[in-house]
């Protein structure tokens, strides 16, 4: 299927929605001609034409002359771009732009979380399934207070993620505040392997055979969206109905939001984006879906970016029932900009639309279905959402509700049994043995067996990413 982009291709990256974009590199550039690099990319591409109402101008010459090494340009850019007050639009010296690179190309070292800035606090968007961070308990919405004894009062995502992430091996440790409780977690960073695309369900979580679930933990992968045809077509006689997992996906590329919607939407519009100039261009889906069977997407506040542009579109379409909690509200659009020395520039270029025209920033999208799932049913390994999933999705299959996804379900208590011994006799008894199920007693147990238990994975990309 071959589909025509705008003129500028886009890409989202974790939370953000990227273009990458180099400039011819200069040797020797010097201190002001990379400061000024940054000026002018900001002058002609940021989205906010009055730059936080004030006159650009103003920063144009501020340093000339006081410029004497890089590292003086670098301070004086964050400096300038702090006066935009948009924690998207950043700096990243060359250390820090390669670390993006190759964070974009899949390769990463760190703890494995997602990081952001909500109401001026640094936050954790959503730790990746598997890695050290998830691990260790780390949870969406986790306020970061502290990074190795240093206090993150008025960091920026940029610098905590650089301070968060290291080589594998080595150690760092977070003072977080969840809720009113203050937590202190040691992790050891380690290679992080983005698995985004499993059809593993939760553990012990039972799925009737009819409906096929399929969790996507991340866009990110250039394989994802070819990750997800593939299931479609192969469970495509076999299933009458999919529940797409969305939950804390930080998001990751765009042409995998518009693939998947291609996948599900016979037309329509998918996103439209906004330029500083108010030019609104949209793309719309090809009709060449894959399937046509109901769909039902689980959704938290950790599902952010392009999650949101899916979810979005899929609501905004009548094509999928939401599940779950309102999402995180990311709707702007960063270009990543390669610098003549090899550093970067992160710019805020555009924001954008779901395909009704709702601006989802700082908003999110409230699904269709509110589910919330609580401390105690996260204690109890009771994944109240997926559960909830599955009955909309069973009666939209027109297929009946099995007991045990019932509201008021209650597994029977199971009996337990003792060991059986075998009792050897003496040379003056019998030499037969015991017949062992003869030994056997029964007693009963309040405490159901393993294989009974109900245990919720946790919902779930910086990856100390930005």
């Amino acid at each position: 299927m071959k589909r025509v982009f705008n003129k500028k291709g886009f890409i989202i990256f974790n939370i953000a929605l990227m273009l990458c974009l180099s400039v011819p590199k200069v040797f020797g550039a010097s201190p002001d001609q990379i400061y000024d690099e940054v000026w002018r990319l900001i002058n002609l591409k940021y989205v906010d034409q009055t730059d936080n109402s004030q006159d650009w101008n103003i920063w144009r010459y501020k340093y000339n002359g006081k410029l004497k090494t890089k590292e003086d340009a670098y301070v004086a850019i964050d400096t300038m771009l702090a006066s935009l007050n948009d924690p998207y639009t950043r700096f990243l010296d060359p250390k820090e732009f390669a670390e993006e690179t190759s964070s974009i190309k899949g390769s990463l070292q760190g703890i494995g979380i997602q990081i952001g800035m909500k109401d001026g606090n640094l936050v954790v968007i959503a730790p990746i399934e598997g890695s050290p961070a998830y691990k260790a308990g780390m949870l969406t919405d986790d306020l970061i207070l502290e990074i190795d004894g240093v206090s993150t009062k008025g960091i920026t995502i940029d610098k905590a993620a650089d301070k968060i992430r290291g080589d594998k091996g080595t150690q760092v440790t977070l003072v977080v505040k969840r809720k009113d409780e203050i937590k202190k977690f040691t992790i050891t960073r380690d290679e992080i392997e983005i698995k985004s695309v499993s059809v593993k369900t939760p553990i012990e979580t039972r799925v009737p055979d009819s409906i096929q679930y399929i969790r996507l933990s991340s866009f990110i992968s250039k394989n994802a969206s070819s990750e997800i045809l593939n299931i479609l077509k192969t469970t495509s006689r076999t299933k009458k109905g999919y529940i797409l997992d969305l939950r804390s996906n930080p998001g990751g590329l765009l042409t995998n939001a518009i693939l998947m919607s291609d996948m599900f939407l016979q037309g329509g519009g998918i996103v439209s984006t906004v330029d500083r100039n108010g030019y609104k261009d949209t793309t719309r889906a090809a009709k060449f879906r894959i399937t046509d069977k109901p769909l039902v997407i689980l959704v938290n506040k950790g599902s952010a970016s392009a999650s949101e542009i899916f979810s979005g579109a899929m609501k905004d379409n009548r094509r999928a029932i939401l599940v779950g909690e309102q999402t995180f509200g990311k709707g702007l659009v960063q270009e990543i900009n390669r610098l003549s020395d090899d550093s970067g520039v992160n710019i805020t270029i555009q924001k954008y639309l779901t395909p009704n025209g709702t601006d989802i920033h700082k908003k999110g999208i409230t699904p269709d279905v509110e589910v919330k799932l609580s401390a105690d049913n996260v204690k109890n390994k009771d994944d109240v959402q997926l559960k909830e999933a599955m009955r909309i999705l069973l009666k939209e299959c027109g297929e009946s509700i099995p007991d045990y996804l019932r509201p008021d379900y209650k597994p029977p208590v199971q009996k337990a049994s003792k060991k059986v011994e075998t009792v050897k006799k003496t040379s003056e008894q019998s030499s037969t043995v015991t017949d062992p199920a003869k030994c056997k007693t029964e007693q009963k147990s309040s405490e159901p067996k393993e294989s009974e238990k109900k245990e919720v994975e946790q919902p779930k990309v910086p990856v100390e990413s930005k």
